[in-house]
């Protein structure tokens, strides 16, 4: 049965920290990693390689929106006729034809356009036209296929069914296509590009990713389990643990002053076809068309366009309104710049997490509450600064999950510690007071902090209860049956006394000393001890009966009972001390339980105990009594009866 409480408690602890562990893992720590990446990994701008053309207010302040398809002209004809850009990066997605004469001089511009990466994205729904859809994918696998192969063993990604399908103008005037896919995690942040798609066993890559091949003389690349590889740069992009797609976490830059959330030098859209004007008309542009020789040149539209449509807006850590066409170009950035996030294996965090428990375990099991507190706070202090260089450096390690389960494994050892320690003390208590009374123990527990010798005078009543003849008695009887008719005696004499506000002082051999008055406030002391011992003695004829049948010896108890002014508090070193009262009334009411023998009575009280108690007994004057100690005789009382 112990084996089985221990086993479901164990499992119970351990069920309820792997809960923790995960809840953690799931709500608290993106919002870490979030921070992270903000105030210690995005310290760098991005490359001035690649600069932004931007649809913004500025550019639909001058042609409302919507555009006809011509417009662009003006900025791909920029490109392709003045300048030396290295590549051309269109961030969008053409799904239909609106003018045709129109879309023919678009169409025309991006025909001239060699060096050209347009959007494509696909999902999970089917074609409409099963034939017509099928048609279309095997000319599209046909055209733009590239050379990835798939070499992962745990892929596990979601079935796409369908592409967009282009316009059949458009798909022959492009030359290559990236998916423009943008992954939102559950707390709606961008942290991750998804490098390829997986279109019924084609892998095709990202915008981004695609841009960099071209970029590489269309480089092979191989996609493992962990990396995605180049043949020939043997450029390695890391995987992120997660068999549900071949992501990467973004290593973001610090957005630059501008706003908008970009982290590249941004231009506007407007400002590029006005300066194709000016070019074409002999003028000075606005715009140098030298400025983007050998730059990689990223169109799309801005984070701030009010149109409907052009609103391109992303939750990342580094910015809440950031550029979907600036977080592709940070993709782009970190490919070619060897520039990755990654990601501690799942593992270590887990060992990481358990380790720091187990340390701050140990300081709380070893070390008292604030050096245990100061310890592991220490400790939190140095993971947190360890954290903040890992990812200044580009390794995201679990941050925030860690310190939770020590602050958990803080209140739960603490919580553990309390119970088992007031568990401990109650059972101290229940043994000290078999040795002490449970009310001086009481008094000594409430008032602990000012536990000192030393005490006051106070007006007690001290009773002595003595067995008859118990020295002759022990030496016909064996240890034990000695031993188990003190005990018996005792153990009905105890409660007696406590019910009348008494408390044992101590048992001397087979006598008891009980106090009335302190520590328990009773100004009715010298009735109550009376009360008392008129109880004990009818308690004692009960054990007479009993033990008479059992063949044990009678017995006979003598009383003496004072009251007076004594010291009441502690005595002895600061090592050890007793809770007792001293004084000469002390003393003399043991001398009247001692007369007992002499007057051949039970009970006997001093002048002082009779002068509280005489309406409650009936009682025989034994005047002139010689008290061994005092010189003066005094007066006893023998009580014979309670009355009233």
């Amino acid at each position: 049965m112990k084996f089985l409480k221990f086993l479901l408690i164990s499992v119970s602890i351990l069920l309820f920290f792997w809960l923790a562990y995960l809840a953690s893992d799931t709500f608290f720590e993106p919002k870490a990693y979030n921070y992270m990446v903000k105030n210690f990994t995005a310290y760098k701008h991005g490359s001035s390689d690649i600069v932004l053309v931007v649809i913004d207010d500025k550019s639909i302040g001058r042609h409302r929106w919507p555009w006809k398809r011509e417009l662009y002209c003006g900025i791909f004809d920029y490109f392709t006729e003045y300048t030396k850009a290295k590549l051309l990066v269109h961030d969008t997605l053409l799904i239909n034809e609106e003018d045709k004469v129109s879309d023919a001089k678009y169409f025309n511009s991006l025909k001239r356009v060699k060096n050209l990466v347009v959007g494509m994205i696909d999902f999970p729904s089917a074609y409409e036209n099963k034939k017509q859809g099928e048609e279309y994918d095997r000319r599209f696998k046909q055209k733009f296929s590239v050379d990835m192969t798939d070499l992962r063993v745990n892929a596990n990604d979601f079935p796409m069914k369908s592409l967009v399908m282009f316009p059949k103008p458009y798909f022959d005037a492009i030359p290559n296509v990236g998916s423009i896919k943008v992954l939102k995690g559950a707390d709606g942040y961008v942290t991750v590009a998804q490098n390829a798609t997986n279109y019924k066993g084609t892998l095709y890559p990202s915008i981004a990713l695609r841009s960099y091949m071209l970029l590489n003389d269309n480089e092979p690349l191989s996609v493992t389990d962990k990396y995605i590889i180049g043949v020939k740069s043997k450029i390695q992009i890391p995987l992120i643990d997660d068999n549900s797609g071949m992501y990467t976490l973004i290593r973001f830059y610090q957005p630059n002053v501008q706003g908008g959330g970009y982290s590249h030098k941004t231009y506007s859209a407007i400002d590029i076809m006005d300066s194709y004007k000016e070019l074409k008309s002999g003028k000075t542009p606005l715009i140098n068309p030298k400025e983007f020789d050998g730059k990689i040149v990223m169109i799309g539209a801005n984070v701030r366009a009010s149109a409907t449509g052009l609103s391109d807006i992303k939750r990342t850590p580094v910015s809440h309104d950031h550029s979907g066409l600036d977080v592709q170009a940070t993709a782009l950035d970190n490919y070619l710049n060897d520039y990755f996030m990654y990601e501690t294996p799942n593992w270590l965090n887990a060992f990481l997490t358990i380790f720091l428990m187990a340390v701050a375990f140990i300081f709380i099991r070893n070390f008292n509450l604030f050096v245990a507190i100061s310890g592991v706070s220490s400790i939190v202090v140095l993971y947190l600064v360890i954290c903040a260089l890992l990812y200044r450096n580009g390794y995201a390690i679990s941050t925030i999950t860690p310190i939770s389960m020590i602050i958990i494994t803080m209140i739960f050892a603490y919580s553990y510690r309390y119970i088992l320690e007031d568990r401990n003390k109650e059972k101290i208590k229940t043994a000290m007071g078999k040795y002490i009374s449970e009310d001086i123990m009481r008094n000594v527990v409430q008032n602990i902090d000012e536990l000192k010798l030393g005490g006051k005078k106070a007006n007690v009543t001290v009773l002595f209860a003595d067995i008859r003849g118990f020295t002759s008695m022990s030496e016909k009887l064996s240890a034990d049956e000695v031993s188990v008719i003190l005990n018996e005696y005792f153990t009905e004499i105890e409660p007696i006394v406590t019910r009348h506000n008494g408390v044992i002082n101590k048992f001397i051999g087979d006598a008891v000393m009980a106090i009335f008055g302190e520590p328990i406030q009773d100004e009715n002391h010298p009735k109550n001890a009376v009360r008392c011992a008129c109880e004990m003695l009818d308690k004692v004829k009960e054990l007479q009966t009993k033990w008479l049948e059992e063949g044990k010896p009678k017995i006979e108890i003598g009383i003496g009972i004072n009251t007076g002014e004594a010291f009441v508090g502690n005595i002895g070193s600061e090592k050890r001390m007793e809770y007792t009262v001293i004084g000469d009334m002390v003393n003399l009411a043991s001398r009247i339980e001692g007369n007992n023998k002499t007057y051949k009575t039970n009970l006997l009280i001093s002048e002082s105990t009779y002068a509280s108690a005489k309406n409650i007994v009936d009682t025989v004057k034994i005047s002139n009594v010689k008290i061994r100690g005092k010189e003066k005789e005094l007066n006893l009382y023998e009580v014979i009866r309670l009355i009233g």
